[in-house]
């Protein structure tokens, strides 16, 4: 998944740091395999959504496994583990401080619904995803990144506060908020089709 070529003495490093990484979270490599197996794709898709580059997912990715074994931090279960894993992606995409690209990600799902769509359907579904991803580029970061938690990868307020680092009493009123601008941007009409 990664382009960047390891040297011998880059993998003694890595191996070095996770062998002591994972002596702090107290877990073996067979643990932490299988939370990265159930986590990655998740991180990886929300890295893909708000930043709308594949190439800087896989980096914001590979940094926020890095960062999750650097830290220090006892980490209680499963919940917390991804809460502070999706906090480090947050902040990694925050430190990024560029605009987003308006090319958006189109994320393979585990199976095709459309695939026997007829070809109707499938123009119309294709004109609809194209209208929201200009809609969510418009989008400021923070309302990309709320309603991505929300309603792609399916977070509750808690989870999303914990992520994003903002009182759960502001989550409501925010996705609110994301929620009534995005509608406001999918109800504009380009100028090109009033005139049709």
């Amino acid at each position: 998944m990664f382009a960047r070529d390891l040297t011998v003495t880059d993998l003694e490093r890595l191996h070095a740091v996770a062998d002591q990484a994972v002596d702090r979270l107290q877990m073996d490599e067979e643990t932490f395999r299988a939370f990265y197996d159930r986590t990655a794709r998740a991180v990886w898709t929300y890295a893909a959504r708000v930043t709308g580059d594949t190439a800087a997912a896989d980096d914001l990715l590979q940094e926020a496994y890095y960062r999750f074994l650097r830290a220090d931090r006892p980490l209680e279960d499963e919940t917390h583990r991804r809460n502070y894993l999706f906090r480090i992606v947050t902040n990694l995409l925050r430190d990024r401080g560029r605009r987003p690209r308006a090319v958006m990600v189109q994320v393979p799902g585990d199976h095709e619904a459309n695939a026997l769509a007829a070809p109707d359907d499938v123009a119309r579904e294709t004109e609809r995803r194209a209208d929201l991803a200009r809609a969510m580029a418009r989008l400021k970061r923070r309302e990309r990144e709320l309603l991505w938690l929300a309603y792609a990868d399916g977070r509750s307020h808690d989870e999303i506060a914990s992520a994003l680092g903002v009182r759960k009493g502001s989550v409501k009123i925010m996705l609110f908020r994301a929620r009534r601008r995005l509608a406001a941007l999918l109800r504009q009409v380009p100028t090109a089709e009033r005139t049709r």
